[in-house]
């Protein structure tokens, strides 16, 4: 292989996309100048700073006063697997709640770490009734329930977290919860629902790039790992090493992604400021908005209304409708970005996100504008 380089390279140089599909989110201008702050250690007692900084205003964004609250260096799926890894040994009984995608990723996860997975599961679009949930748990002893709150592939949002995890403690079993859509979105509140551990992703409801995996363990949880027979089967995810760096020792464990660090202060930051309940309200309206919209345009909407995400909307296509010439047309004509269904989905529906600061009214505006043209063709 030669050592000269034949082809050039010209400067990146992207299109601007409005970003409404279900991830990433636009990222907020603050968090992007944020993370173009210059670079320092990853011991430098000013990034330790920052890190306490984000842990702090994790708990707000959780709603938790978890001491083991931390951004995971990964997507994420890297949350989902941290949330997974640090309390599955082989053998375990586990029982997942399926109504999409991502509970099916769930599945996958805990199947590979070992576990006896069973599954309940509810038709995509859909979700549990929590009497459904509990009637699992009593008929079997599990070591961890996993749910999703916010299924992105669906739209649907799961009710009754409270009481779905107060079944899963009578039974003696840990609750894993999937926040990445909802965290900043909708109400998450770990402690009032007593969840012991929940993981989220920046790039949705904080307004950053995706990158960190914001995850909290609460003291059940974590006495479930202190008794693990077995070391946790992933070095690099391993809460008991990662909480060390995180933790008050600061002991070194592996790089964090310094920007990234930067970026979700700022996001978070910037959530604090408008607080929790306007930001949840701001994101209600907004998917109000656009439900009202689609609908006008005889676009029915795959879930019912009371189990809708303000956060990710899931319009059916009616007969006639190209799905993937829609879209590309959307990108290349307006450079608005959403996306299609996938798995039983496919070329059925459309995912259309409204996140943290794409979350707009704006945006509602812009999107129905430019559908409303399209389909007129």
């Amino acid at each position: 292989m030669s050592e000269t380089m034949d082809k050039t390279y010209t400067d990146l140089n992207t299109s601007p996309r409005t970003l409404l599909g279900p991830g990433p989110s636009p990222a907020h201008p603050r968090v992007l100048r944020a993370m173009a702050t210059p670079l320092i250690g990853h011991l430098d007692p000013q990034f330790i700073s920052v890190m306490t900084d984000v842990q702090e205003l994790l708990r707000y964004a959780f709603q938790t006063q978890n001491l083991l609250t931390i951004p995971v260096s990964g997507t994420g799926s890297a949350g989902m697997e941290a949330a997974l890894c640090n309390f599955i040994e082989p053998g375990d009984s586990v029982l997942v709640a399926v109504m999409g995608y991502f509970g099916e990723r769930i599945v996958e996860i805990a199947g590979r770490y070992g576990a006896m997975v069973d599954r309940l599961d509810a038709p995509w679009g859909t979700v549990f009734e929590p009497g459904q949930i509990r009637d699992a748990l009593d008929r079997k002893k599990y070591k961890l329930l996993a749910l999703v709150q916010a299924e992105t592939s669906t739209g649907a949002g799961q009710p009754g977290i409270a009481e779905i995890a107060a079944a899963a403690h009578a039974a003696g079993t840990l609750v894993v919860l999937d926040t990445v859509t909802s965290l900043g979105t909708m109400p998450v509140k770990i402690d009032e629902w007593d969840v012991d551990v929940a993981f989220s992703g920046s790039q949705k409801g904080l307004s950053c790039p995706p990158g960190l995996a914001p995850l909290t363990v609460g003291e059940r949880a974590r006495e479930a790992l202190r008794a693990r027979k077995s070391p946790v089967a992933n070095w690099y995810l391993d809460l008991v090493a990662v909480e060390k760096y995180w933790g008050q020792t600061r002991t070194y464990h592996h790089t964090a992604p310094i920007s990234m660090n930067f970026a979700l202060r700022e996001g978070l930051r910037m959530l604090a400021e408008e607080g929790l309940e306007a930001r949840w309200a701001r994101h209600e309206e907004n998917a109000h908005m656009l439900w009202d919209g689609l609908e006008a345009m005889d676009l029915g909407l795959l879930v019912e209304k009371p189990h809708r995400l303000p956060a990710l909307t899931t319009p059916r296509l009616t007969e006639g409708i190209d799905d993937a010439a829609v879209r590309r047309t959307l990108l290349n004509e307006y450079n608005i970005e959403i996306a299609g269904g996938f798995g039983p989905l496919a070329g059925t529906i459309w995912r259309i996100g409204l996140m943290g600061h794409g979350s707009r009214k704006e945006n509602v505006v812009m999107l129905l504008g430019a559908l409303r043209e399209i389909l007129k063709r």
